[in-house]
């Protein structure tokens, strides 16, 4: 299909995208509309939750399968928003709009070359396009819940913003819980054992810890406390401390390998939230990394979170637009952007299918 024309429906759906409010868990008007333009196209299509998935024409479970995905969720419009964040406005080169660049722009992009390829008979791969949910909010509905239906994957390309440079590896997260014991007592005698006092050393071992193996990419594992809470009144010693870290797991370590490395240095409770958000990375001699180099992108470590990490595939994070937009008012893609990200997409893929 001529690109220009795919180009030109890409916006147009777009634009309905933003029109339709779709923060996560609240995404079924979009998932409707997803759906509808595709099997308005002849693509038959398939729906759990609030995602929406095809497959090429000819998809052959013999053949090897290629993952596009992207999501359609977003975050709730930032408070310091000047427009309307429902309203598809055009100025100039920029389509605005909350979820434009975030990351409906890869999404409709990816559906473009999804259609491009959709009737071709000679395709050494498959092609199944999965625009799915919750990725905002790290939810279980979302590509989660939908990769057992997608069959055996290959490897993956994830829409995110990315200004079509090639993100080789993305940083894991894992969140924990940690609580410090005491003794409860009155602040005016010596009595109690203040929980407070016990949490400080192992806070201070997370400012000042650093995991041996470093990455190429991003370096150190990172380990901040966020949250921290204890006592009720002033004149009670605390029985209990708690707090909140956040890691972010490079491609050096498993989220595991982190926790058990964590809990043999401090002497509080550590509760993981969920590790399901692993480090990914794909390797830099993988044919879709070279297609993309070969087309004059470059590769980095992308330090944002994305559904890459519940894959267990390789895969490369590659979008249209700009992280820096992403949940920030007045949010915005270039048109331009969604134009080169078509063709540069139908590009890299030609080089592989």
């Amino acid at each position: 299909m001529e690109q220009e024309m795919l180009y030109t429906e890409a916006v147009e759906l777009l634009k309905g995208m933003v029109a339709i409010p779709s923060v996560s868990r609240e995404e079924a008007g979009t998932a409707e509309l997803i759906a509808g333009f595709l099997s308005s196209r002849g693509i038959p299509v398939e729906r759990l939750h609030n995602n929406v998935w095809a497959r090429n024409r000819w998809y052959d479970p013999a053949k090897p399968t290629i993952l596009l995905n992207s999501h359609h969720d977003t975050v709730k419009p930032n408070p310091a928003y000047t427009r309307d964040p429902f309203i598809p406005g055009v100025e100039g080169d920029r389509l605005y709009g909350l979820g434009s660049n975030d990351a409906g722009a890869s999404g409709v992009s990816l559906l473009a070359a999804f259609r491009h390829f959709y009737d071709r008979k000679d395709l050494k791969y498959n092609l199944v396009v999965a625009i799915t949910a919750e990725e905002e909010n790290s939810g279980s509905n979302g590509l989660e819940a939908v990769i057992p239906h997608l069959g055996p994957i290959d490897f993956a390309i994830v829409g995110e913003p990315t200004q079509m440079q090639l993100a080789i590896a993305e940083r894991g997260l894992v969140v924990i819980d940690c609580v410090a014991r005491g003794r409860a007592g009155h602040a005016a005698r010596e009595e109690g054992d203040n929980a407070i006092y016990r949490a400080l050393p192992d806070i201070e071992w997370f400012r000042t810890f650093r995991f041996p193996k470093e990455s190429d990419l991003f370096g150190a594992v990172k380990m901040t406390v966020t949250i921290i809470n204890a006592g009720s009144q002033h004149n009670v010693v605390p029985a209990e401390c708690r707090f909140t870290v956040d890691i972010r797991v490079t491609d050096r370590y498993t989220n595991e390998e982190v926790i058990d490395e964590i809990r043999r240095h401090v002497s509080c409770d550590v509760i993981p939230r969920s590790t399901r958000l692993k480090p990914s990375s794909i390797d830099p001699s993988h044919p879709v990394v070279q297609a993309g180099l070969a087309l004059g992108r470059t590769t980095y470590g992308s330090p944002t979170t994305s559904d890459q990490a519940l894959l267990d595939v390789p895969s490369l994070k590659l979008g249209v637009g700009d992280s820096a937009r992403s949940h920030s008012a007045d949010e915005y893609v270039h048109l331009s952007e969604i134009r080169e990200g078509i063709g540069l997409y139908i590009g890299i893929l030609e080089r592989i299918v």
